[in-house]
């Protein structure tokens, strides 16, 4: 059963770096053999944002994407229940997060015109968002200048549409909590942390869903591309028959060679 895999036991951890002061803004480095250079994954664990799931769980997808030759960076980040978490924290970390790979890239010989972001659920809401924060207005408290580029993104059960995920009150209003209040009390919150409000984001997407999924409807993903396509935007679905929410980070499910053919085909566009 792939919901285990939030308690299976890690084969490795990479190199746990810190990228900002707070105890929570490290990520996990997982490095390929060789010495490169090397394409670079952001690695975004889910957990409806909420501080009781952390990174470890998403390690075991990033150690098998390592072995396929990717440098993987697994972030972890503020969340909703921690000091700092929630609005704005939690964005400005995993923007913060990625922005340091530009410190890394020199001494670990990434390479940063190719970087990938992968999500999973909360995570894969997190990976599009960065895709697209060059569009957030300057007056934002999560607007960063210079964001890194990114190549592609890709969204597993990703929470991709905030308003979406606010009306359906998924899990005890996780969104709520973690934007502060409704998208009606906080409008512009939502225009500027919300993937689905940012379109087109402008480089290609993948959306990972699977037909039987109960934590995050395959609704949201449905509703997303079809916005991106109205707008214009590379965004693709794959619909999975009988898969639930857990098997897209599960490198044993019978889904997982189809989410590393999809980062592998980014990788070589």
């Amino acid at each position: 059963m792939s919901e285990d895999i939030l308690e299976r036991e890690l084969p490795d951890t990479g190199q746990r770096i810190a990228y900002g002061p707070e105890p929570r803004q490290f990520g996990d480095l997982r490095m390929p053999t060789g010495e490169g250079p090397h394409p670079v994954v952001i690695g975004i664990h889910g957990g409806y944002w909420r501080v009781r799931y952390d990174l470890n769980h998403f390690g075991h997808a990033c150690s098998v994407l390592t072995a396929a030759g990717f440098a993987t960076w697994n972030i972890e980040y503020r969340r909703t229940g921690e000091p700092g978490g929630g609005w704005p924290g939690t964005f400005l970390d995993v923007a913060a997060a990625a922005d340091f790979l530009r410190v890394l890239a020199p001494q670990y010989n990434l390479v940063l015109d190719h970087a990938l972001s992968l999500g999973h659920s909360a995570g894969g809401h997190l990976a599009l968002w960065l895709a697209g924060r060059h569009k957030i207005a300057s007056e934002s408290p999560i607007f960063t200048p210079n964001p890194l580029p990114l190549s592609g993104a890709v969204a597993l059960a990703g929470a991709v549409d905030l308003r979406r995920t606010w009306a359906l009150g998924l899990s005890d209003n996780a969104t709520g909590l973690l934007m502060g209040g409704s998208p009606t009390e906080f409008p512009e919150r939502y225009d500027a942390g919300s993937p689905y409000d940012l379109l087109p984001l402008g480089i290609p997407q993948f959306l990972l869903h699977g037909t039987d999924d109960t934590d995050l409807p395959l609704e949201v993903s449905e509703r997303y591309v079809r916005r991106a396509a109205v707008k214009g935007d590379s965004a693709t679905l794959l619909t999975l028959p009988d898969v639930g929410h857990f098997e897209l980070i599960d490198p044993t499910s019978s889904v997982w060679p189809t989410v590393l053919s999809v980062v592998t085909a980014l990788r070589d566009e």
